[in-house]
């Protein structure tokens, strides 16, 4: 028997403290694509969408595609959005029906305007259309938000185990494979989630480096070979979220019911806990950045920084200047900085032409909580359209458009900084953001990139060393204690627990 297997993707990262409503625009700019395009846009990518389309002829399914929407992290997803791509998945299930399974690739980690659990919103709007029948599987970031309602909803759920993320196609790979033991009758799958009085823990999910995460991850794995569980995530969850249940949960798949799976996930939950201080980074102020940077001297590839306090793949606003404003002031040499988020400067250097010399404002005009626009003057290097292909080994084969983008040449004591200054809100976590713009990051001696952690898939290969700075001038700063919570559960580590 041949299955109808429909795939919808709708993913967003909500920083709610951000001033930047999450609409249909916001979507448009990043990646949107429906029905036949999707297939086109995703064929032979490391993503979810891509191991969808290469499972199906390998379960025997026909695949219903119908959306992949996706933003770039920022404020509450609007209502007008979430009902758009909602309707259109439920409008699917009309049109395309009837279907035997669907295949969601989520975020986790969504709040609407008016739900703060964005996921268990969907969710419980496709099962009122098709009941609790017809199994669902999802797939989740690393940094889900993962609530009650959405393991109740769910029959699978599978989140990526690395952080960066580059095992996306893989865990889409084998959430698929267990809906296709599913639709076969070999399994009954259940979701059992567990959370403890936690906002942030597991290091943040990172696994780049031996540490809670991958320590915890391992006795996931071991949990993982017992008999009638299926699946055991661990989400990190994101801490800028003030929401209810923001922070991290275990999630385990089983085959029944069993209240063995809930003791897994208790006890995954209480290692999170007993592990809850240790960290695999230091962060630095700018300060400090700068002389380590110093310290570092001369040598083979770059030193390579990273702003942590605002990192666009967090819902930071990609325009704080406080990084760029101390390597300019430290006199740091051939050096590059990728992105600065800003529209109208990279509008005057367009209009200004490549070679021109210009005197211009940058970055520092979304939020004034976050520091004044930096002023400068400089030479516009290159212009590019902001159309670039990641190479990996994040996200490898994914077209983005970032739109007018410019590199900005500025003196730097006796050298110069290039920087590149776009039109749309990206991380830049892949070494194209800097290549497509004419420049080598290999040849500098200082790259500085808007990115918290997953930049290091891509630099951390030619990076001579690399320095975390949090300076405390963005939304993503780990400085927890800072933002006005008013939803979160309470008392909770590290806001009132030790």
């Amino acid at each position: 028997m041949t299955h109808r297997v429909l795939m919808a993707g709708f993913r967003h990262e909500t920083n709610t403290f951000s001033r930047l409503p999450t609409d249909l625009a916001a979507f448009e700019a990043r990646a949107l694509y429906r029905g036949a395009e999707i297939e086109r846009a995703y064929q032979g990518t490391q993503t979810e969408m891509a191991a969808f389309f290469d499972a199906c002829p390998r379960h025997g399914w026909t695949p219903i595609p119908v959306l992949a929407a996706d933003a770039t992290p920022s404020g509450k997803v609007t209502r007008a959005a979430f009902e758009t791509f909602t309707n259109e998945i439920l409008a699917a299930l009309d049109s395309e029906g009837p279907v035997d399974a669907l295949f969601l690739p989520l975020h986790g980690a969504m709040v609407t305007e008016h739900e703060e659990d964005g996921e268990g919103a969907l969710l419980e709007a496709i099962r009122a259309k098709v009941g609790r029948a017809l199994p669902i599987a999802v797939t989740l970031d690393l940094h889900a938000n993962v609530t009650d309602r959405m393991a109740a909803l769910a029959d699978i759920i599978v989140s990526y185990r690395t952080y960066p993320h580059i095992d996306q196609y893989a865990i889409a790979t084998e959430a698929l494979d267990l809906l296709a033991r599913t639709l076969a009758g070999e399994i009954a799958p259940r979701c059992t989630v567990a959370r403890g009085a936690l906002l942030d823990a597991v290091d943040h999910g990172r696994t780049t480096a031996p540490g809670p995460m991958t320590e915890v991850l391992a006795s996931a794995a071991t949990f993982g070979a017992e008999a009638g569980v299926l699946s055991v995530s661990i989400n990190a969850g994101f801490p800028w979220a003030d929401i209810r249940d923001a922070g991290p949960t275990a999630v385990v798949v089983g085959d029944g019911e069993s209240a063995r799976y809930a003791e897994i996930a208790e006890a995954l939950m209480a290692e999170a806990w007993d592990k809850r201080h240790r960290l695999t980074i230091q962060t630095l102020s700018v300060a400090e950045a700068m002389a380590a940077v110093k310290a570092a001297g001369a040598g083979v590839g770059p030193v390579v920084l990273a702003d942590y306090a605002d990192n666009p793949g967090g819902g930071g606003y990609g325009d704080s200047v406080d990084l760029l404003g101390g390597m300019i002031a430290a006199g740091l040499e051939n050096a590059a900085y990728a992105n600065m988020y800003d529209p109208e400067a990279a509008a005057l250097c367009t209009r200004a032409g490549a070679g021109a010399a210009v005197a211009l404002t940058l970055g520092g005009k979304l939020d004034p909580r976050f520091g004044a626009p930096l002023q400068v003057a400089g030479k516009v290097l290159r212009l590019t359209d902001g159309r670039l292909t990641f190479d990996g080994p994040m996200n490898a084969g994914v077209a983005v458009d970032m739109g007018p983008t410019a590199v900005l040449e500025v003196a730097s004591g006796l050298g110069t900084i290039e920087v590149v200054v776009t039109s749309g809100r990206f991380q830049a976590y892949d070494q194209q953001y800097l290549k497509n713009a004419g420049i080598d990051p290999a040849q500098k001696s200082v790259v500085a990139v808007k990115s918290a952690q997953h930049f290091r898939a891509a630099y951390a290969p030619i990076a001579r060393e690399i320095i975390v700075v949090d300076g405390g001038g963005g939304l993503t700063s780990a400085n927890f204690k800072e933002l006005p919570f008013e939803k979160l559960r309470r008392p909770i580590y590290p806001l009132d627990l030790e």
